[in-house]
């Protein structure tokens, strides 16, 4: 799909997105932009304990709450 994209297709783009953000919103798009793609891929490279510490955790809140609440 994206294999077909050009250089004539990129200026165009470029130039696209210039009009609409204008020069001097432009560095602070691709600073948002890049930090959204460096956070991704962080996500996708770190390992599955960040999520089962966070349920593990939630699952205590919920036990503790539950031995308050009940006696």
């Amino acid at each position: 799909m994206f294999g077909s994209i050009g250089m004539p297709e990129l200026i165009v783009i470029f130039i696209v997105v210039l009009l609409i953000f204008g020069p001097t919103k432009l560095p602070d798009l691709g600073k948002s932009l890049g930090e959204a793609i460096r956070g991704l891929k962080k996500a996708m490279n770190e390992p599955d304990k960040s999520n089962l510490e966070g349920s593990d955790s939630s699952e205590k809140s919920r036990e503790s709450s539950n031995k308050s609440h009940s006696g």
